[in-house]
């Protein structure tokens, strides 16, 4: 049938898009046919190192790639919006790196056609005054990254967090779905166009969200690091007014300390810069007036900022390890004393939750948390920023070798100071290491004495460190040491031959001082060691560690009289969450513990769910040195009420789905916070771990011919092994992963195909995916299991019972193996409850 003129017309128009679309002026195809061919999509990231894709994600040529599609998208979404598009342009302005953007033309039919001559005549990323790109390539590429490594691009693990990937997930998922439309062309039945817009329209949405949850991360990981770079800042400030007079003439030194703060500071200034702009800049100005304020204040009235501190003053790398309480009171400009109280009481409660045979001092200096790491990082920066002075400094053709003698003289002193009950040492060292003569051989001039008489010094050096280290690290020790000489020794050589080797010979000093420098630190914490575990024996053995806890505590939430919601309103919750479970679950731990069998073998119990001969054989056992020792471990709760509520208190908390956070965590166990987190990982990763091996045993058992008990056993150890090696480096692994270690466990038995590979991939991973499912009824089962082995330790203890009770429970799941780690983490919960009773009893006995 012939169509009309008007229906040609129609036809025509209709049409006009998808030319366009599919490779006209606008080459929307060519962009995304370019982009395509490099590759970056869900499957390919995840199977990338974080490495290698942070240096593909870099590459010019994906970002002029994906700069040139995304700004075409945005090019056609405002060409074919039915109507305004949504303004993004306040979260925009917080992307510093995004390209800018011309402004985007109204949207009314008499530039429909100006848009799109536009966007064909203008490069993409030309600006005018309009304001960023509405897609940043960056920012999208990003994306990629959150999806496929989300602990290795987020800080912390918290709503915001886990909020962004979920949105990355969609976005990146919207993002793939419209480059396929692209390049496989809309449906050949009607509605091309409308096809193509909502699957723009989709991706632009998607787009918002992504955006404002990545903003709003970004906003928030910025006061993070601006907060923590203006401590850094105060820290170097206050450092040097101690170290330097604030009236009266300095000395050399005292001008070197400054100069040198000042080019920290610095950097500092510039990376705050770059977070926050000038307003950021104001803010570190502003705390750095308060802290050269307060520090002057305090040093009239001899307040706790002006005491001696040995922290952060860059000049002395000897001193950047100090104790907790000195590090405090440079570290904290605007409130020292309380900073200083925080860290004691930290102090005192990682004593009585650590005797003296564990790893007190580990477990002290031991923080994993963002603010640390970057403060480590800053550190080492300044650090390495100091000894490339001390190598320039003694290079060229005027050295100055002011800073090299006054290091020298330090590793002098910190010498004897590590010597103090042997006399003859000290006089050896002060005869070795002579100030004056050095400085007399450095100021004649010769580069042949200056590396002959250094050397002698640094071996010398060296030599102590080595006398007054353990014995036990001593032929390692001689061994770097011995390189180290070698080193210097070579580039001694070629000074003398007259060779252009006064940069190497500088570079050489500046290596070696730097490691006897190091060597000395190490020293100095192996002696601190020693002497805060002596100094905690009085606390541990004594009342004096909980009540000054006590005394803390007091000062924070009032008496024990006053305990009541408004002031310990968590700690309320916590206790009448306890109580209205407590009797359930002791008359449940009572009624296990006396059917535990006298032999201590838990009976090989088969799940309900996998009765068809799936379940976990009799033979399995968790048996390890430590439970065949009979070790009587954590003690069990005796039934006092106080004890049963706290023990029981904490269960319910480690076992939450929900991630321990400080606003939910009762006032009694901050100090703790990090502890129970530890556990709550280790709940979940036990979960985790003994989900897979049920899942594993439950596949092989349902093919044809079933595996022989031997292949089941080998294959199950070999996937218990490999998860807890993946998960103890990898705690956010993904169930990808657990899904592949299943499979690679599996591959022995049956000698699979190909295909049979692939249908067990598939069959585990839908499988395991559903099981992790709190509403799923493998995930009841398995969290019930959990449940009743960490209850079974801690309120039975680490001895026998609680061994019994966890075995007996992990067995129903065939996860018996994990017994151990239950034992482990469960008796972390039973030191927590056992301390907490008795620094805050008064506090639970008046709200119970």
């Amino acid at each position: 049938m012939a169509m009309s003129a008007a229906q040609q017309g129609a036809t025509a128009a209709a049409a006009k898009p998808l030319r366009d679309f599919r490779g006209g002026e606008s080459t929307t195809l060519a962009l995304a046919r370019a982009y395509d061919s490099l590759g970056i999509n869900r499957d390919s990231v995840k199977d990338m190192p974080f490495e290698s894709l942070v240096t593909s994600m870099q590459s010019p040529a994906l970002l002029q790639a994906a700069k040139a599609l995304l700004y075409r998208l945005e090019t056609r979404l405002v060409a074919s919006a039915s109507s305004p598009v949504d303004d993004i342009e306040h979260l925009l302005k917080h992307l510093v790196a995004s390209p800018p953007r011309r402004k985007a033309p109204p949207r009314s039919s008499s530039c429909q056609g100006t848009a799109k001559r536009s966007s064909s005549a203008t490069s993409p990323g030309t600006a005018t005054a309009g304001g960023s790109a509405r897609y940043s390539p960056r920012v999208v590429l990003s994306a990629y990254m959150i999806v496929a490594h989300p602990s290795a691009v987020l800080s912390g693990q918290g709503e915001g967090e886990k909020e962004l990937k979920e949105l990355a997930v969609i976005f990146v998922k919207e993002l793939e779905l419209l480059i396929k439309a692209i390049l496989e062309g809309p449906a050949p039945a009607g509605g091309q166009s409308a096809t193509f817009s909502a699957r723009l329209a989709g991706f632009d949405k998607a787009w918002c969200a992504y955006l404002y949850g990545f903003v709003a991360w970004k906003v928030k990981d910025a006061r993070v690091l601006e907060g923590d770079l203006v401590r850094a800042a105060c820290k170097l400030e206050v450092s040097m007014m101690q170290a330097c007079k604030v009236d009266g003439e300095l000395t050399h030194d005292m001008m070197a300390i400054r100069e040198q703060v000042a080019g920290d500071q610095a950097l500092l200034r510039g990376k705050v810069r770059q977070l926050s702009g000038a307003a950021g800049v104001e803010r570190m100005e502003a705390a750095l007036s308060d802290a050269r304020s307060e520090f002057l204040e305090a040093r009239k009235t001899g307040g706790p900022a002006a005491a001696p501190v040995v922290v952060a003053n860059v000049s002395t790398p000897l001193n950047v390890d100090s104790p907790p309480s000195a590090a405090a009171a440079a570290g904290s400009a605007s409130s020292p004393a309380k900073q200083v109280t925080k860290e004691n009481e930290k102090l005192v409660n990682d004593m009585l939750h650590h005797g003296i045979g564990d790893d007190l001092f580990g477990a002290m200096t031991t923080d994993t948390t963002a603010e640390k790491d970057l403060e480590k990082r800053v550190r080492e920066q300044m650090v390495n920023a100091f000894w490339d002075i001390v190598t320039e400094s003694i290079t060229g053709d005027n050295p100055d070798y002011s800073l090299l003698v006054r290091l020298v003289g330090e590793v002098r002193d910190f010498l004897q100071e590590l010597s103090p009950k042997q006399l003859k040492l000290k006089e050896e060292i002060a005869d070795k290491i002579d100030i004056e003569i050095l400085s007399q051989v450095l100021g004649s001039g010769s580069q042949e004495q200056n590396a002959q008489y250094l050397g002698q010094i640094l071996q010398y050096s060296l030599d102590t460190v080595r006398k007054l280290s353990a014995a036990a690290k001593e032929d390692e020790m001689k061994r770097s040491h011995e390189k180290l000489l070698t080193e210097l020794a070579d580039a001694s050589s070629d000074v003398a031959s007259g060779g252009s080797g006064v940069r190497s010979f500088a570079i050489a000093v500046s290596k070696g001082l730097r490691f006897v420098v190091e060597e000395i630190r190490e020293l100095r914490a192996e002696v601190n060691k020693v002497r805060i575990e002596m100094a905690a024996q009085p606390i541990l053995r004594g009342s004096a560690g909980v009540e000054y806890l006590q005394k803390a505590f007091a000062d924070r939430y009032g008496p024990p009289a006053n305990a009541s919601a408004s002031s310990l309103p968590l700690t309320l919750q916590f206790v009448s969450a306890s109580k209205s479970v407590v009797e359930q679950q002791w008359r449940e731990h009572s009624e296990a513990l006396s059917s535990l069998p006298s032999s201590g073998r838990a009976p090989g119990i088969v799940p309900v769910v996998l009765r068809a001969g799936h379940g976990a054989p009799v033979g399995q056992s968790s048996s390890s040195p430590e439970a065949a020792s009979g070790d009587s471990g954590q003690p069990e709760c005796n039934g006092d009420r106080l004890d049963k509520i706290v023990r029981i208190g904490l269960l319910q908390l480690i076992s939450s789905m929900e991630e321990l956070q400080t606003q939910s965590t009762p006032e009694t166990f901050h100090l703790n916070l990090q502890r129970l987190k530890a556990v709550q990982c280790q709940f979940k990763r036990v979960i985790g771990i003994a989900t897979s091996m049920l899942i594993l045993r439950q596949v092989l058992m349902a093919e044809s011919p079933k595996p022989t008990p031997a292949q089941l056993e080998n294959a199950i150890t070999e996937l218990f092994d490999a998860l807890v090696k993946t998960l103890g480096s990898a705690p956010d692994a993904g169930a990808q992963q657990v899904v592949e270690a299943m499979i690679r466990a599996s591959a022995a038995v049956g000698s699979p195909s190909e295909e049979k590979v692939q249908a067990r991939r598939q069959v585990m991973g839908r499988v395991f995916v559903k099981s992790v499912q709190p509403g799923d009824t493998v995930f009841k089962m398995v969290y019930r299991a959990v449940h009743c082995a960490f209850r079974g330790v801690v309120l039975g203890g680490g001895g026998a019972n609680g061994r019994k009770l966890a075995d007996a429970a992990l067995r129903r799941v065939g996860a018996a193996r994990l017994a151990d780690t239950v034992v482990k983490a469960a008796e972390v919960v039973i030191r927590v409850a056992t301390v907490s009773e008795k620094v805050h009893g008064p506090w639970y006995n008046a709200l119970i």
